[in-house]
């Protein structure tokens, strides 16, 4: 387990409703300045195809928005770096807008049908698409380079891997698909003997 984000995440109120709850709380010590990403979560990171953002209102309000893309879209830069190509949206420009005025933010990334969650917590820096034409050619697939506005570059201050439980397996169109495509198959075989046989 990453502990600098426990450290990070077990605030003063964090611990009296440990307190209260269940009689004691946890007090980390002798975090490192940040945790690195290691292989697991690279390969998960590589394998989204999509992640929601967390970012603070300058009126202290969360918000919570998504983000998707190929998998892979969000960049594992190196073990304490992300970044993604950020495409034309709304215009509403919240997310933005919040990171300007503070830059920390929470990724969180699940796998459904593995039942298996990622948070991660880092600070923000925003490039405008339209200075670096050769970021966005690193960054963002050829198909999509027309609608990348923003380059968002993470930089990782920690992570923590949650528990499978309450996570309820969804699968996309395409695993679907995967799945069903032997059971055609099979059907389409006894059909074509059926109509053999008669």
């Amino acid at each position: 387990m990453a502990t600098k984000f426990l450290e990070i995440a077990f605030t003063d109120s964090v611990r009296k409703a440990q307190e209260h709850y269940y009689g004691n709380s946890q007090r980390l010590t002798d975090a490192p300045e940040r945790d690195t990403l290691s292989d697991d979560e690279t390969l998960f990171i590589q394998s989204r195809d999509s992640f929601y953002m967390a970012t603070v209102m300058e009126t202290g309000w969360p918000y919570m928005q998504h983000r998707g893309g190929q998998p892979g879209f969000l960049r594992v830069v190196s073990p304490t770096q992300l970044a993604f190509a950020d495409y034309k949206g709304n215009r509403q420009m919240l997310s933005t807008g919040n990171l300007t005025a503070n830059n920390r933010v929470c990724l969180f990334l699940i796998d459904y049908p593995q039942r298996t969650r990622l948070k991660i917590l880092g600070h923000v820096r925003i490039q405008d698409a339209r200075q670096h034409s050769g970021l966005v050619a690193q960054l963002a697939e050829p198909n999509v380079h027309r609608i990348v506005e923003r380059l968002f570059f993470i930089d990782v201050i920690s992570f923590d891997w949650n528990c499978p439980k309450y996570i309820t397996p969804r699968y996309t169109a395409t695993e679907v698909e995967e799945a069903v495509t032997p059971l055609k198959q099979r059907i389409a075989e006894l059909e074509a003997q059926l109509k053999i046989q008669n």
